[in-house]
């Protein structure tokens, strides 16, 4: 459990009343929607386009990984 505090420290940290579950999941889509346009921009490089496609999924990943910890932190299925 320590290592998912360590790794998504969000999901915990905004897990405690309704509002800031809202605003954790808003800030999730946010990261996930900013690192997709970067990496939409930087993956019409030939050479790195593979490397960069790999990391998109990676970061999109995360953003779902996250919002549903912070939803079952919120509704106490997971415990501290």
């Amino acid at each position: 459990m320590d290592l998912l505090k360590k790794i998504f420290p969000l999901s915990w940290k905004y897990a405690d009343s309704g509002k800031n579950l809202a605003i954790g999941i808003i800030l999730y889509i946010v990261a996930g929607f900013v690192g997709g346009l970067i990496i939409g921009i930087l993956a019409k490089i030939p050479v790195v386009g593979i490397i960069i496609g790999i990391l998109g999924g990676v970061i999109d990943l995360y953003a779902l990984i996250g919002i549903i910890l912070e939803i079952l932190v919120f509704a106490k299925v997971i415990k501290d």
